[in-house]
């Protein structure tokens, strides 16, 4: 049987997927045919239902939660990685409604931790994460929601922080961040979907026990990133809510939805929002 998957080509993917996209593990039958976009590009065709088995944003899961159940396995949650809100102009006290702010992405879930922190914010412009900076820079835009390896880069730019959204999320529930998911179409066999969740967890923990087995695969997709760079990013994004959710893992992913829900930034989501329910 194939499924067709789609994750990104960001190191913490390529990590996780590896050995199951290549066969270092027992499969089981099922065959995967490989999709790689950035994550909000993945976001939307979730949207759309293109995938079997995908990648998201925990913001886009929200919308599509009645299409995909989520998987224990494959997740990527964490402590001190969360976005940052960054501006050129060092801006304190309240922050007014029509400050203009770039965003990396609607679904992303930085908008989604702004929207819980900051709702009066709506003047948002989207661009691409990594020109969000510049932009700033340039004055064409009064606020900057950054993410990825920009979190260490604002300050040599001369910007500064306004909050760090990850520190909010923190100091506010005591729990995870939950960045993004892996979630399938719930119109396959439960019994299939155990089964790709139990063949993600299997593939994370060859990767964890076999960390050099994918460089070559990693690097394929990272570019010029440097070996060191690159591992720190795995180290960031994967551990041990990549495995399992666990407990910590479902809690952090119940009360970002409960909080957005309560904030009406969000759809109402259903009970059963995981696939081993």
């Amino acid at each position: 049987m194939k499924l067709t998957l789609g994750f990104s080509p960001c190191p913490n993917d390529t990590f996780i997927f590896d050995a199951l996209i290549h066969h270092k593990i027992d499969t089981e039958g099922l065959e995967f045919e490989v999709c790689f976009d950035d994550v909000e590009t993945l976001n939307q065709k979730a949207l759309k239902g293109e995938l079997d088995i995908t990648k998201l944003s925990f913001h886009a899961f929200a919308y599509v939660a009645k299409e995909y159940a989520l998987l224990d396995a494959g997740s990527a949650l964490g402590f001190g990685v969360g976005p940052l809100l960054i501006s050129k102009k060092d801006l304190t006290g309240k922050l007014s409604p029509e400050l203009k702010v770039g965003i990396p992405g609607k679904y992303t879930t930085a908008n989604f931790l702004l929207g819980i922190a900051y709702p009066a914010l709506q003047n948002k412009e989207i661009m691409v994460f990594s020109e969000i900076e510049s932009t700033l820079l340039e004055e064409k835009i009064d606020l900057g929601l950054i993410i990825h390896e920009n979190r260490f880069t604002y300050q040599d730019k001369g910007l500064h922080k306004v909050i760090d959204l990850g520190d909010y999320w923190e100091q506010l529930t005591g729990c995870a961040i939950p960045l993004g998911g892996i979630v399938i179409n719930r119109k396959l066999d439960k019994a299939i979907q155990l089964k790709v969740n139990r063949l993600i967890r299997q593939s994370v923990e060859y990767a964890f026990a076999n960390p050099k087995s994918c460089v070559d695969f990693i690097k394929q997709h990272a570019q010029e990133m440097d070996e060191a760079v690159m591992y720190k990013h795995i180290e960031l994004y994967v551990n041990k809510y990549s495995i399992d959710l666990g407990k910590e893992g479902r809690k952090a992913i119940n009360t970002l939805f409960g909080l957005a829900q309560e904030r009406n930034l969000i759809p109402a989501v259903p009970e059963d929002l995981y696939a081993s329910d």
